[in-house]
C-alpha cells in the first residue's frame, strides 16, 4: 500500500559521502531520517523550514511521492533516497524557490 503523506517541511539530508540534498518531507518522515542517521545509513538530517505552504508544486510532489513510495517502518535496514525525474526535480526546485531556500 502506498503512502498518503502530507508534506509540510523542507529538510537537508547529508549522505554518507558528505554530499547533501534537500527533501520535502513531514515530521514522521523526518523522524525516520533521524533514525536512519542513528543507524548509520545517512550522516545527518536537519530541518530547514517547517510549515511550508501547500502550493501546487508541493501538491504535485506529494502526489508523486505518495504514488511511488511507501513510508519506511522503524524496522528499516537502509535509507531510500527518493529518485526525482527531471519534471519532479523541477517541482522540488520550485518549492525551494517559493520558500527562499537554495
Amino acid at each position: 500500500m502506498k503512502s498518503h503523506e502530507v508534506l509540510t517541511l523542507i529538510e537537508e539530508i547529508t549522505r554518507l559521502d558528505g554530499t547533501k540534498y534537500m527533501e520535502i518531507s513531514n515530521m514522521v518522515q523526518n523522524g525516520r531520517a533521524e533514525l536512519a542517521a542513528e543507524r548509520g545509513y545517512i550522516k545527518q538530517v536537519r530541518i530547514l523550514q517547517l510549515n511550508i505552504p501547500h502550493s501546487p508544486h508541493v501538491e504535485a510532489y506529494e502526489n508523486y511521492v505518495n504514488t511511488n513510495y511507501e513510508m519506511p517502518t522503524e524496522q528499516m535496514d537502509h535509507f531510500d533516497e527518493w529518485e526525482k525525474p527531471a519534471k519532479i526535480q523541477h517541482e522540488v526546485d520550485m518549492i525551494l524557490k517559493e520558500n527562499h531556500i537554495g
